[in-house]
């Protein structure tokens, strides 16, 4: 028996349809190590990921992330930007 495709609410968005998402950056200018609220989280348009990044700097900072790239599925498209205050 074939079950059909689970709506879009009940499965988790796919990369096509949250297409951006940030690098975080440590001070040495590796991948950071943060906590997993503030990992893999990817949005729907530019305008979502730039206010999420401008709501959680403070605790990104503190969790050891010197800067921030945004991407656009595999596209740089600015950065990295500092953190610093």
């Amino acid at each position: 028996m074939n079950l059909p495709e689970q709506p879009a609410t009940f499965r988790p968005p796919t990369p096509s349809e949250r297409p951006w998402w940030w690098q975080l950056h440590d001070a040495a200018g590796s991948d950071a190590r943060v906590p997993e609220e503030y990992s893999d989280q990817r949005f729907a348009s530019q305008a979502d990921a730039e206010s999420w990044v401008g709501e959680v700097w403070t605790e990104l900072a503190a969790a050891g992330v010197a800067s921030v790239t945004l991407h656009e599925h595999d596209r740089a498209v600015y950065g990295p930007m500092s953190l610093s205050a």
